[in-house]
């Protein structure tokens, strides 16, 4: 690890001017995915900015009948804090499906939302790798690959985005609040996270000098019918082959209203309108289900370390949105697929 120098913020203004003023800045929280990334030598920060002792660490209801997460809360206070599970319990579910106990009790809304893509080349830095080094050429494409994107992926970059929390944010219709120097701004959460096109260094449409301070959840939770089924290669702590958050509002054994998100597929938590739609006044049955899967799967595209995950893909959705319309969600305890 580099040498680096420290502060630590007392308030969120005097961590976005010490962000925007220093190009070689990075916040710190929970750490949990930056200092791998330090010790490993691919993020190599000259100075850190302790936001820990921020006041962002509060859920708050909103004014529309939704909850507002501070960035600094903790992944395990999400999953376990009373509203959230009784009202979102997706997002509840979503959390408790990633990482660890120790891992979540460290990490914090704003790091999970700013998490690296993951991919071993990009980790290694004796290998090319054009999210570390723009132009040095991707060998995922070539190699070893299972984790890696099938939809939304470029010539630059296949990587996925790791994250369980943030494909249960995408499938409820999350907005994101940053503070900035240019001040305040909200972002859906489609497009908090970005593509790799020509440019895979880059993983948020954050601004430089940009933090997160909140994600809001709105009012609607589908806490009667969702399911959160992550498919991987261990029960425990492992990132996701496939992960499908699925959430339907019913209406007798009609779909009213369709949630759909991927993770494991592509550089961001996937969701397709398309697919959503595609349910929408029809009935809660395999075939259903299956249309939507293969609208999502339409433009799916592979390498040869990866070629089994369109079909993985399929039956999970497949499974999760027949579990969402049961009203039987997977349990995060007893991970065995229901």
């Amino acid at each position: 690890m580099r040498p680096f120098s420290y502060t630590r913020a007392s308030d969120v203004g005097e961590a976005v001017a010490a962000l925007a003023a220093n190009d070689g800045a990075r916040f710190i929280a929970g750490g949990t995915n930056l200092l791998d990334l330090m010790k490993y030598d691919v993020e190599r920060p000259e100075h850190l900015i302790d936001i820990t002792a921020l006041p962002l660490d509060r859920i708050e209801n909103t004014a529309d009948g939704g909850l507002s997460i501070g960035a600094m809360v903790r992944n395990t206070d999400i999953a376990y804090d009373e509203q959230v599970a009784a009202r979102f319990p997706l997002l509840a579910s979503a959390i408790l499906a990633g990482a660890s106990p120790q891992l979540r009790n460290s990490a914090t809304t704003g790091g999970n939302l700013r998490q690296r893509t993951r991919c071993s080349y990009f980790y290694d830095v004796s290998t090319p790798c054009n999210k570390r080094e723009p132009g040095s050429g991707c060998p995922a494409k070539t190699g070893f690959a299972r984790y890696h994107a099938i939809l939304g992926a470029s010539e630059r970059c296949i990587a996925t985005h790791p994250s369980d929390m943030c494909v249960g944010l995408a499938a409820l219709g999350a907005t994101v609040r940053v503070e900035g120097p240019e001040g305040s701004r909200s972002i859906p959460f489609s497009d908090f996270h970005r593509l790799p096109g020509d440019t895979p260094q880059v993983d948020t449409t954050l601004a430089h000098g940009e933090m997160v301070v909140a994600v809001d959840l709105p009012g609607k939770g589908f806490s009667d019918h969702y399911s959160y089924l992550k498919i991987r290669d261990r029960l425990s702590y492992a990132f996701a082959l496939i992960s499908v958050a699925a959430a339907l509002d019913m209406d007798g054994d009609t779909i009213a209203e369709a949630r759909l998100a991927l993770g494991g597929v592509a550089h961001k938590p996937w969701r397709n309108a398309e697919a959503e739609a595609a349910m929408r006044g029809k009935p809660a049955v395999e075939t259903t289900f299956a249309e939507a899967a293969d609208i999502v799967l339409a433009e799916a595209e592979t390498v040869p370390g990866n070629a089994f995950k369109p079909e993985l893909a399929r039956r999970t959705m497949i499974r999760a949105l027949s579990q969402a319309a049961a009203g039987t969600p997977q349990s995060q305890s007893d991970k065995r697929i229901q």
